[in-house]
């Protein structure tokens, strides 16, 4: 398998044996306000998340904060924990540094919801662009395309219990 992302793809690398893991629900689906892992509001949007958001609350990803994890299907309530399985992962960069986001749901995620995923990610790399310009942090804001589950965590390493919260602000 390549292991550059493919930008074109509007569907992950899917391996059969996609990964189990519990993600605590930061942003459920309709949601304006963005919470960070820490609980604060990060910012208010314009626009409702079209999807559950949040974190897998044992791993960090490389910018130090928990492994972020989109969690497609109903609205779930804002700290609800799921077990759900990862089918792959969207690549960010946010400020120049790599931040994977793992795509959760039941059972494989259809096309057209990958396509939606990938639509989101865009819009939102250039809506992360501006509010990063604005709070004046420079740095490269980009959706990179689809990578494999096991791809995200193999690059995530364990949360300890000195982890209380990012180093950097986002």
């Amino acid at each position: 398998m390549n292991d550059k992302p493919d930008l074109q793809s509007a569907a992950p690398p899917v391996s059969p044996d996609a990964p189990v893991l519990e993600v605590v629900i930061e942003v459920p689906r309709g949601s304006f306000l963005k919470r960070g892992s820490s609980g604060c509001v990060d910012f208010v949007s314009p626009l409702p998340c079209p999807f559950n958001y949040g974190s897998v609350p044992t791993l960090l990803g490389l910018e130090g904060d928990l492994l972020d994890a989109l969690v497609l299907g109903p609205r779930l309530p804002y700290g609800a924990m799921v077990k759900l399985r990862a089918w792959g992962a969207v690549t960010m960069m946010d400020r120049g540094m790599v931040d994977d986001k793992l795509v959760c749901c039941a059972q494989r995620p259809s096309f057209a919801e990958c396509q939606a995923v990938m639509r989101f990610f865009r819009f939102y790399a250039m809506c992360k662009w501006l509010l990063n310009r604005w709070r004046g942090r420079r740095g490269r804001n980009a959706c990179e395309g689809w990578i494999s589950a096991s791809q995200a965590l193999a690059r995530a390493r364990p949360r300890d219990d000195s982890w209380t919260r990012p180093t950097i602000t986002f």
